[in-house]
């Protein structure tokens, strides 16, 4: 769906690149080898060596395409999102463009649904209704970006009319934020442009896509720094401006999000698909496992079990709804106790 919302926006000669951790190009690949043959051919894909978060993922793109000769707008999507329809997407998109073609960083910013202390949020300098003649979302000046906050916060931000979610989307133009990064995180971008223009033979050709082992990228992630793009530059840049977003979006981030969008399967996921789920005095649950699960007495959890069937650790997670931001420190403290390979 990214694929499809990227392809949408981008001139004949437009160029999508694919940024993913190297033990998903595979996975990758599979899904570009489903498009036509026209829009494979407009696709890249870089595997990173290792995670660094949003800002070198960012870095790299920017350098490959400047390496390139693709001087041009850039438009950041992510993966884990939902989005539709379509058309006020790319109606969005459209008043980004504009944004970045005026030297300015272009975030997207979805009206909050609720109060929801897991997302960033955008607060604007002005009332959240469009500007006359603004067009789908409406373009507003941005005042300030908030961490995500506490729920007493959250409930404020819901109903001001002036913070809206931080969907993690952005446009700019490549040369302007060529300078953005060497303004505000110099150490970030340095190692990816000491990277030289890929020779031909850097790319392989797999299922009809291009996939591209850049010489001297796995070197440029060891000497960059691990940092998201909004701590990087989104926060620091002075020319920023919001698309109010006119489409509906969903942002698969955590379990949680994943089984509201499920909710309609709910207990009866797993039973669906041939493993078995028994309850007794429970409700709201959602269960992911692979083997039969019996709940008692419980109430608004989600449960989670991988029993090692395919030659990996078994491993449980259960949660309370509610607490899904919690699982990112639960995974902190198993890197901390070297049992990565739980993840």
């Amino acid at each position: 769906m990214a694929l499809e919302r990227a392809l949408s926006v981008i001139k004949e000669n437009g160029t999508v690149i694919v940024i993913t951790g190297l033990p998903q190009v595979s996975n990758a690949v599979s899904e570009c080898a489903k498009l036509a043959e026209r829009d494979k051919e407009r696709v890249v894909i870089i595997g990173e060596p290792v995670a660094k978060n949003t800002a070198p993922a960012i870095a790299c793109a920017l350098a490959y395409s400047l390496a390139a000769g693709q001087n041009r707008t850039m438009l950041v999507l992510t993966a884990d999102h939902i989005i539709e329809p379509l058309e006020n997407f790319k109606a969005d998109a459209a008043l980004a463009a504009a944004a970045a073609a005026e030297g300015k960083l272009a975030v997207f910013g979805i009206t909050p649904g609720r109060a929801e202390t897991g997302y960033g949020y955008i607060e604007t300098a002005g009332p959240g209704a469009a500007p006359p003649g603004a067009g789908a979302g409406g373009v507003l000046p941005v005042a300030a970006f908030r961490e995500k906050p506490d729920l007493p916060t959250a409930q404020e931000f819901a109903v001001s009319g002036r913070h809206f979610w931080n969907s993690g989307m952005f446009a700019f133009d490549a040369n302007f934020m060529l300078g953005e990064f060497s303004r505000h995180a110099a150490d970030v971008l340095r190692p990816f442009e000491a990277l030289k223009k890929p020779p031909g033979g850097a790319y392989a050709q797999v299922q009809g896509v291009k996939v591209l082992s850049w010489p001297g990228l796995e070197t440029a992630y060891q000497n960059t720094k691990s940092i998201s793009f909004d701590y990087a530059i989104a926060e620091k840049c002075a020319q920023t401006a919001m698309v109010r977003g006119s489409f509906n979006w969903v942002d698969i981030g955590n379990w949680e999000d994943y089984a509201r969008l499920r909710a309609d399967a709910a207990l009866r996921a797993n039973a669906a698909g041939g493993v078995e789920v028994f309850t007794a005095a429970a409700a709201d649950c959602y269960v992911d496992s692979d083997i039969p699960v019996a709940l008692a007495g419980v109430d608004d959890l989600i449960v989670v079990i991988r029993s090692g069937k395919n030659g990996e650790p078994a491993a449980a997670l259960v949660t309370r709804k509610g607490q899904t931001q919690n699982v990112r420190d639960v995974v902190e403290a198993i890197k901390k106790s070297g049992r990565a390979d739980l993840l």
